[in-house]
């Protein structure tokens, strides 16, 4: 729903100016990552300011200029999605058109790429890793396939309209084409990719806007498609891996979707639900369900420590928190963080 957002913040453009952080903190950023959480905050579109949070778990403190403190210039304008591959960190910085890359354990700039076509930005929005190759969406109706030793882009595989996020299955790509940026008339597809051979195999109508994706621990794939947002409900849908069909549309709200383990956490408005991917079947329609989270805005589990973390905007205007929970749904503690949070990394 990036682009509602968008929507959102032109219009309260006024108050962007005015907001001010509850915290500032000046505390040096560690020179190695340790005990502590990385946080991408998207910041305000169209004000340059993306930034990565340290939370120190043992501290308890919080420094929100992490980027600018390593690297000596700011992040970019809107950063969409961070993950890590191997020894690297891979920020997309979606309006600035960048890939940022930073070394895993100090947090040290290593490259920004610059994502242009012909002149024109690109607009990345997410990143998957197969095998040396990254493959990066945009915005522009294209898969970027990039080679993570040289970070040259070696090809483009067009796909549908404003290409959004991804999920692997296999060999397969799978690509949900949001549309987004050509509303109301928006893409109901999803392309998947041969990433062997480097190519579009197929598309798979699923419905409007299709958004969020992930695959389950047999292959299955689900994503969200968010509809219009008016007349046209989100739903969660489900495709067979091999068949490439949509085997089953469910008839619920979602808008965000992770895995944890055999069971998908769902975002429906500002709770979550839980889903056994099993039997198909909606276990827990109210979850998660804290009455302190204004914007539920992402989700995140991490399956190593068995723990989930609520991402909570904050209108989308204000510094966010985000909220830590065991697989049982019990709230653990929270960490204010930056300004719209958007991904985390966390370091034992």
């Amino acid at each position: 729903m990036q682009f509602i957002k968008y929507i959102l913040l032109i219009s309260l453009f006024a108050v962007f100016f005015s907001c001010k952080k509850e915290h500032e903190e000046t505390i040096e950023s560690p020179a190695i990552l340790k005990n502590g959480m990385l946080v991408l905050n998207e910041g305000l579109f169209q004000l340059n300011n993306a930034s990565l949070t340290w939370v120190d778990f043992g501290s308890g403190t919080t420094n929100d200029q992490f980027f600018t403190q390593k690297a000596g210039r700011l992040l970019g304008d809107t950063g969409n999605e961070m993950l890590r591959y191997g020894n690297k960190i891979y920020i997309v910085v979606n309006v600035s058109s960048t890939i940022e890359v930073l070394d895993a354990i100090t947090g040290n700039s290593i490259k920004q790429i610059s994502m242009q076509a012909n002149g024109n930005a690109k607009q990345p929005r997410s990143i998957r890793f197969f095998g040396s190759k990254a493959f990066i969406s945009c915005f522009d109706g294209f898969v970027d396939v990039m080679d993570t030793s040289t970070f040259q882009v070696e090809s483009r595989i067009p796909v549908g309209l404003n290409p959004d996020q991804m999920t692997i299955s296999g060999q397969y790509l799978f690509v949900s084409n949001s549309g987004g940026l050509n509303a109301p008339v928006m893409d109901s597809t999803i392309s998947v990719i041969d990433l062997i051979a480097k190519s579009e195999l197929t598309k798979i109508v699923v419905g409007k806007n299709p958004g969020s994706i992930v695959t389950d621990y047999e292959g299955d794939v689900y994503v969200v498609t968010r509809g219009n947002y008016s007349t046209i409900p989100s739903r969660l849908n489900k495709i067979d891996q091999d068949e490439f069909i949509v085997l089953e549309s469910y008839n619920f709200d979602a808008s965000k979707i992770t895995l944890m383990n055999n069971r998908l956490l769902i975002l429906n408005n500002n709770k979550v639900m839980l889903f056994n991917t099993d039997t198909d079947q909606l276990l827990d329609d109210n979850f998660i369900n804290n009455p302190t989270i204004t914007t539920l805005s992402n989700i995140y589990f991490r399956s190593s420590s068995q723990q989930i973390y609520l991402f909570d905007s904050k209108g989308y205007t204000n510094t966010g928190n985000i909220l830590k929970y065991n697989v049982n749904g019990d709230f653990l503690s929270q960490y204010h963080v930056g300004l719209n949070p958007n991904s985390i990394l966390i370091y034992d």
